[in-house]
């Protein structure tokens, strides 16, 4: 139960697409769930949008007006500011060849046309629950790390940690999204964006960095190394 006075904002939700039919209905079914629907047909729209206020959840159509859904997802997770909002893709492309490029541009879920609303809306409050705590502000919790984004402070088993910024910004970015693997590049674009020339081999030094704050005795190493695919972090 939220504290007397306190309210969460509602969730902002980006809806991009094409069919004014499937948006009408999609808006109308997320409004009635208490989202903030901002709806545009146009993926440069869409871009201008997302920069204008960055929503909490992106839900983007492949084929679409403008620049392709699958070049905005990709802007998308360079632009720092947007490079952690989840993206869920709708298309009608039912390959595995399709579905495999639009994850490894940066789509969190893909669902294919036609789609149940219901199966959707499932999915959005699937992640949404899992990213809320961020978006109110509160702490997060992986295992015996505690990152408080507020006070921008983070503990294990009741001791203060001290990290760099980078470090710091990495942790959190991991937090987000526990038991992801994240590739050097998807590491990169969340934590450094795309404004600065960092090589891949910054993301391994970072690691042992942030591996090295993070430790403290009798406890074991909650970063987890995938090999030939990247990093993830785990309850230790």
């Amino acid at each position: 139960m939220l504290p007397e006075g306190k309210r969460v904002k509602p969730a902002k939700l980006l809806l991009v697409e094409d069919d004014p039919a499937l948006a009408e209905l999609l808006e109308y079914r997320f409004s009635n769930e208490g989202y903030a629907v901002r709806t545009t047909p146009d993926g440069d729209d869409a871009l201008l949008l997302a920069a204008e206020d960055t929503p909490d959840l992106i839900i983007l159509d492949w084929m679409i007006e403008g620049t392709s859904g699958i070049e905005v997802c990709r802007r998308l997770r360079r632009d720092k500011a947007t490079a952690h909002v989840p993206i869920i893709m709708l298309t009608a492309r039912e390959t595995e060849d399709d579905r495999v490029r639009g994850l490894e541009t940066g789509a969190d879920d893909y669902l294919t046309k036609p789609f149940s609303p219901r199966e959707l809306l499932a999915r959005v409050a699937a992640v949404m629950r899992r990213i809320r705590p961020v978006l109110a502000g509160e702490t997060i919790e992986v295992g015996d790390l505690v990152l408080d984004p507020v006070a921008h402070r983070v503990t294990r088993r009741g001791q203060t940690l001290r990290l760099g910024p980078t470090e710091y910004r990495m942790l959190k970015f991991f937090m987000e999204s526990p038991g992801r693997v994240f590739s050097r590049n998807q590491l990169l674009d969340g934590v450094w964006g795309t404004e600065s020339d960092i090589e891949l081999r910054t993301v391994d030094v970072h690691i042992r960095r942030l591996r090295k704050a993070i430790e403290i005795s009798g406890a074991g190493d909650p970063i987890r190394t995938v090999r030939s695919a990247g990093y993830s972090i785990e309850p230790a």
